[in-house]
């Protein structure tokens, strides 16, 4: 599945827009992971665990969108975003979201193609190239 931030996909004309798609969690770090990052924060630069957190969290809003957009017959998303806030001073909410759509590779010499989407085009049989 083609996942962008875009609001379209060079090479692929979108056949049909199937809704908004979203995936959302709400975390906090554990007690450990509070713990080690206030000593490493006394000391400047990265706080890994905080980074770890927010990697899983993008990670799994973005497959709880993903599923959603299967389940809707979509083999794409645009116009990704991610959104982020905080709930208390302990917990923060993670959503990704977008648009399903059904794309359509463009075959080579159809206008707007690409040599991904001619590729793509090929090998699935979706389109053939226009006879010359």
């Amino acid at each position: 599945m083609l996942i962008v931030t875009t609001n379209d996909i060079p090479g692929y004309r979108v056949d049909a827009v199937l809704g908004e798609v979203m995936g959302m969690t709400v975390r906090s770090a554990n007690l450990g992971a509070n713990f080690v990052a206030s000593f490493r924060a006394l000391g400047g630069g990265e706080v890994n665990e905080y980074t770890t957190l927010v990697y899983e969290s993008r990670n799994q809003v973005m497959e709880r969108m993903w599923e959603q957009a299967v389940q809707r017959g979509a083999n794409a998303i645009v116009g990704m975003r991610f959104d982020t806030g905080d709930i208390g001073q302990s917990f923060s909410e993670v959503c990704a979201y977008g648009t399903a759509v059904v794309v359509v590779p463009l075959a080579q010499g159809e206008p707007g193609s690409t040599t991904q989407s001619a590729s793509q085009a090929q090998a699935s049989g979706v389109a053939d190239p226009p006879a010359r």
